[in-house]
């Protein structure tokens, strides 16, 4: 089977975020069909661009095929992320035949967060007689509307509720990586029968093949740290407002008669200010690092006694939640500490952990005493439980069997 993946913000193990196309093209490459990813030049989650051109161009990358459009640079969420994405879908209007050169689809996935992808996948699709299955990332319009206040009446809003009605109605399936969201895709004209639910995952050759060691620095910070805090709690990812970090930090203060400490390594725009609260509180249970190589995150997990992810309350949550990082977390067989409330819980489900209410810096710090108040040999079967789970239903081997299933393959 030919299989044409449209990703506006598609990357690779080259260019970093988003890895899940990259993923699953291999997986299905490797189980014998062909794959050609379209994404765009420009995408604010890369770490690395590709080449730049001012012409589409193809590249192979690990035995995946891509195909990258010309888009614009651009910092947020202004004007130029939306000439960004209009230059994407535009170029998969105009280039067309480019896109699909030597290469005849019998499958077209419309996979770009936002659901205007879904009118040219559609047209491709309906050209070359092919599968035509839109998968959602997260909501949208419902996303910006429910987390950033926009009105259903705004035209941006207006014009991508069209989009996702328009995928819905037309889609032959529709994958989620959101498990309890079908009702609200129903709602919008999604027939029964047409939803899949295929999660986020892990490559596990590639994890297991992640054997660099912590920089010197990182693992000479975290020695001393340990000498003052014998139990470390660690967090590796964005600082953004998502990350609801700031909760943490605010447990981390109640805690400060306790033999524990918190590691929080990444980047992001909320990094100075978690920083300066921490420095107002006059903590020193806490310590900041610079993001690791992704390469290095299962050595930096293991030099952690439990790991720490955290959500804000949301009505988007409702529907599910799908986080890389809590595979990575569950991977590294590390009991984890999750402040959640949403439509699922892995931690939960898998037993690998304690979860406790989100925005609470009082649950926080509850589930801070109970984790170390457990065994270290009860830990342990946690964090095994959380391995053993993933290895059974959150590989790529195993999601890209279920994705193929709704491409028809």
């Amino acid at each position: 089977m030919n299989i044409l993946l449209i990703n506006h913000y598609a990357g690779s193990t080259q260019h970093g975020m988003e890895y899940r196309p990259f993923y699953m093209a291999r997986a299905w490459n490797r189980l014998g069909h062909r794959t050609r990813v379209v994404a765009s030049s420009f995408s604010h989650l890369r770490a690395a661009q590709p080449e730049p051109s001012t012409v589409p161009r193809h590249e192979m990358l690990d035995g995946v095929e891509y195909c990258w459009l010309p888009g614009g640079e651009y910092h947020g969420n202004g004007v130029g992320r939306i000439r960004n994405m209009l230059a994407f879908l535009s170029g998969l209007y105009r280039h067309e035949r480019f896109v699909t050169a030597e290469f005849r689809p019998d499958a077209v996935v419309s996979s770009s967060t936002y659901p205007l992808d879904a009118f040219p996948a559609h047209r491709i699709a309906r050209r070359y007689g092919a599968r035509f299955v839109h998968e959602v990332h997260d909501l949208w319009p419902l996303s910006p509307m429910e987390l950033g206040n926009m009105s259903r009446w705004h035209p941006f809003i207006a014009t991508m509720q069209v989009a996702e009605d328009f995928a819905y109605r037309r889609a032959d399936r529709v994958v989620s990586m959101l498990p309890r969201a079908e009702a609200h895709m129903r709602a919008h004209g999604l027939a029964p029968g047409k939803f899949v639910y295929v999660a986020n995952g892990i490559d596990v050759a590639e994890w297991e093949a992640s054997d660099q060691p912590l920089p010197t620095e990182a693992a000479s910070a975290l020695q001393a740290f340990r000498r003052r805090c014998p139990f470390l709690i660690g967090y590796a990812g964005a600082h953004g407002v998502a990350n609801a970090l700031e909760v943490l930090v605010e447990a981390a203060a109640r805690v400060v008669q306790t033999p524990v400490g918190f590691v929080l390594v990444g980047h992001g725009p909320e990094k100075e200010a978690l920083r300066a609260r921490a420095a107002r509180l006059g903590l020193e249970n806490l310590i900041f690092l610079d993001p690791v190589k992704k390469r290095t995150i299962p050595a930096l997990l293991a030099a952690m006694d439990a790991l720490f992810i955290g959500w804000h309350r949301s009505p988007l949550y409702r529907f599910g939640v799908s986080p890389n990082k809590l595979m990575d977390y569950m991977m590294a067989a590390k009991p984890v500490l999750h402040a959640i409330e949403a439509g699922n819980d892995l931690v939960a489900e898998a037993r690998c952990g304690i979860s406790v209410a989100p925005e609470d810096p009082g649950a926080i710090a509850d589930g801070v005493h109970r984790l170390m108040a457990t065994s270290a040999g009860e830990r342990a079967e946690m964090g095994a439980r959380g391995r053993k789970f993933i290895l059974e239903h959150h590989t790529y081997d195993v999601l890209s069997r279920r994705f193929l299933a709704a491409l028809g393959g």
